[in-house]
């Protein structure tokens, strides 16, 4: 089963092609093109996969060459998935080099195990164990 999306997100990618080309390629998610609406000075491209509704919504401005500042909040795409540990070494098998596994404690309790990867753009991903909120 493929990991789940559990929020809808937009990105800008420099270059349409090498992101798409990246999200299919590492399988990590299982992220296919499912739609690409071309417009005369931007392209919006929609990823999903089988495991539920979320979309990600890639916009590519044309005529851009310089890379995208990403600024300096933290806003990123989560995914859930069933068992963490297989998916970190999944992952890195696919060589995406998964950051650590890191267990976030409030009060003496697990409140999440997650750790990050990041897409060709540098926007932070974040894979998270299922339990709890995090469904």
């Amino acid at each position: 089963m493929r990991p789940g999306l559990r929020r809808w997100a937009d990105g800008r990618a420099n270059r349409a092609r090498r992101s798409c080309a990246a999200w299919k390629r590492n399988k990590a998610f299982g992220l296919e093109v499912a739609q690409r609406l071309d417009f005369e000075t931007f392209t919006l491209i929609y990823l999903s996969n089988e495991s539920s509704p979320f979309e990600v919504e890639l916009t590519v401005n044309k005529g851009r060459a310089e890379p995208y500042a990403l600024g300096d909040g933290y806003g990123h795409l989560a995914f859930s998935v069933a068992d963490l540990d297989s998916e970190h070494d999944r992952i890195g098998a696919l060589g995406l080099n998964p950051k650590k596994i890191v267990e976030f404690n409030h009060d003496g309790a697990l409140i999440a195990r997650f750790f990050f990867i990041e897409d060709p753009d540098g926007y932070k991903i974040e894979v998270l164990q299922r339990g709890g909120r995090f469904q």
